[in-house]
């Protein structure tokens, strides 16, 4: 919101500077007709026109109420010197009344685009606009067409006030709707890319594994003991990249390119864990070291339930943000995954609950580790995992 108003204040000084520029330019050349106006009047004029010009190109650029006030007092001595310094009893002739009805029009009514964003402000502007109309009122007494003068003034400054207003209230509405077109985008994008991540999946699983269990439900015929061994320890590792958020790239149909090593660095596969969450929306802020050896079943433990901790955060904790700090020492990788959501009392998880106590538990004290698990009601969660290297 905050930007959305400076925006709208943007557009309203550049109005200012627009608006006011173009009618002190035109007041000034009408001050500069020959045998228009007296000497004296025409170089105080003159003066006070660039004034005027000075103060709204500053109040276009600042929007600081001492410039708005600089333009109406210079417009008021025009109108004030142009009307008063004429010959007593002689009308005003057509370039003084010109001069009055340009000045008093848009140069100072310009100030409006400003004065509409607070009721101080508001103030200001109808105590000019009422003196700007009073002024106008008494310089043209004895003119043939003050009636014209008055109305064209009132008209315009009512006009200006209008169309600034409309602008004011316009932006608002217009950046909220750029801004609700912008997430009905990245919904439709992300609906995408999940749709296009199933079809992706559904392929994998038809290339592979299903092709694999096809084969067994028909005694595998046609093909030989080895072959069907050798096709399901591959389906295998595919499954264990995929359980730890990898993302295998087809070669050709039911043939994916798998990371076969069997010590890897802990860095390349927490990546993997943290873009698979980003796209499940949460977003997983990691800390610490990255850059640890760790032997391939330990690993895949380690990861498996390190993705268990994080999916309970995903389905229960009740925010979308988590926080995973990973350290080690000569002996133990560890690893603090911690949430600031809803949390929940220890005492009362039902012996039923297997996903922390096998998933996560059982499944490090397995192979040396150990996990200890801190969560209180609005607190938020911890849990600590360790693993030997």
């Amino acid at each position: 919101m905050q930007r959305i108003v400076k925006e709208r204040d943007r557009l309203l000084r550049r109005a200012v500077q627009a608006g006011g520029l173009v009618g002190s330019a035109t007041t000034l050349a009408c001050v500069l007709v020959p045998g228009g106006l007296e000497a004296d009047a025409r170089l105080g004029c003159v003066v006070l026109v660039l004034l005027m010009a000075a103060g709204q190109y500053l109040l276009g650029s600042t929007g600081a109420l001492r410039w708005a006030v600089l333009t109406v007092l210079s417009g008021e001595a025009i109108i004030l010197i142009v009307g008063f310094t004429s010959h007593p009893g002689v009308p005003l002739n057509l370039i003084e009344e010109s001069v009055i009805g340009m000045v008093s029009t848009a140069p100072m009514c310009a100030v409006a685009s400003v004065l509409l964003t607070s009721p101080r402000r508001l103030l200001l502007l109808v105590a000019c606009f009422v003196l700007t109309v009073t002024s106008v009122a008494a310089v043209t007494v004895d003119a043939p067409d003050r009636t014209v003068l008055l109305a064209l003034t009132v008209s315009m400054w009512l006009a200006f006030t209008l169309a600034s207003w409309w602008i004011a209230q316009s932006v608002p509405r217009v950046m909220h709707r750029i801004a609700a077109i912008g997430r009905a985008h990245r919904a439709e994008r992300h609906a995408s890319e999940l749709e296009a991540q199933r079809r992706q999946d559904a392929r994998l699983l038809h290339d592979t594994v299903l092709a694999t269990l096809t084969l067994l439900a028909h005694s595998g015929v046609g093909v030989s003991p080895i072959a069907l061994q050798k096709q399901a320890g591959d389906d295998a590792r595919l499954l264990r990249q995929l359980r730890l958020g990898g993302l295998p790239t087809p070669r050709r149909s039911g043939v994916y390119s798998l990371e076969s090593a069997s010590v890897l660095t802990l860095g390349d596969t927490l990546d993997a864990v943290r873009q698979r969450f980003e796209r499940l929306g949460l977003t997983v802020n990691w800390h610490g070291s990255g850059q640890v050896q760790l032997h391939s079943t330990v690993l895949d433990s380690f990861l498996l339930a390190l993705s268990e901790c994080l999916e309970n955060v995903r389905r229960h904790s009740g925010v979308d943000h988590a926080d995973v700090t990973i350290t080690d020492d000569d002996s133990t990788v560890r690893a603090m995954v911690t949430d600031t959501g809803v949390g929940f009392d220890l005492g009362q998880v039902g012996s039923e609950r297997l996903g922390v106590a096998e998933s996560v538990i059982a499944r490090l004290r397995d192979i040396g580790g150990n996990a200890r698990l801190f969560s209180s009601p609005g607190a938020g969660t911890t849990v600590v995992l360790e693993v030997p290297k």
